[in-house]
């Protein structure tokens, strides 16, 4: 039986607000809806199993400023999707709190990058399948706060670390390709994608059903997709009706 691929819409929050940065820039920020909650709904009654909430306050402040909404999204959806909370989460506090406000699973990034203890204590407290690490890749390199300037560690390198410590899920996003649907990074992503038994989730320029096919033959577990489904590019319900029919 073929593994299961995953669709998964990105919600990204802002002042309470539904948006998209382009290329992570907070200047370049297009607002898409003020109920994240009906936005969460739409998607997971067009099929989605998992949803990619991103607090962008918590993540400029470095704490989360957003639980409430990821808590509405997570009773808004119920038991029909797997609510991720990601952004501003540096201590196993910022964690335990997004898993008491509803999420199922945890993205950490920076603080993964920072403390990978912190990676074993969720680990070890919640379960492999409860913690997403976010690789951040530009020119085949780990960036983020966690580094000087934009010169991280190579994105395999930071995977390797990461499985040592008991993660297994990345969300590897090319970030010269979030937000502009210019197409998946197929080359990095071949380059990571079962790296050390590491199941990846595509993450940054898709813009249709051939771009998740392409992901997903590659070997990818699943996609983020954002801006093709705000601008109607991208159908959630058809995407998933392909995916699932192989």
């Amino acid at each position: 039986m073929a593994t299961p691929f995953d669709v998964i819409p990105a919600i990204d929050l802002r002042s309470g607000r539904v948006v998209r940065l382009q290329q992570g820039d907070f200047a370049r920020e297009t607002v898409y809806g003020t109920d994240p909650a009906a936005v969460a709904a739409s998607f997971t009654e067009a099929g989605a199993r998992v949803l990619h909430v991103v607090d962008l306050d918590g993540a400029k402040a470095g704490e989360p400023s957003q639980l409430r909404s990821v808590g509405e999204i997570a009773t808004a959806v119920g038991t029909r999707a797997i609510v991720e909370a990601a952004g501003g989460l540096r201590s196993i506090n910022d964690v335990e709190a997004a898993f008491d406000a509803g999420a199922g699973r945890v993205v950490l990034g920076t603080a993964a990058l920072r403390d990978p203890g912190l990676i074993r204590d969720v680990v070890a407290a919640r379960g492999s399948d409860s913690v997403v690490i976010a690789v951040d890749v530009r020119d085949g390199r780990a960036v983020g706060n966690a580094w000087e300037g934009a010169t991280g560690p190579r994105a395999a390198d930071v995977i390797r670390a990461m499985t040592d410590v008991g993660a297994g899920l990345f969300e590897v996003t090319a970030i010269e390709r979030d937000g502009v649907l210019g197409g998946p990074d197929l080359e990095l992503l071949e380059e990571l994608v079962g790296l050390d038994g590491a199941r990846l989730i595509a993450s940054g320029g898709i813009r249709d059903v051939a771009d998740l096919i392409a992901t997903r033959d590659l070997g990818c577990a699943g996609a983020i997709v954002g801006r093709a489904l705000y601008d109607g590019r991208l159908d959630l319900g058809e995407a998933v009706a392909a995916l699932n029919a192989g």
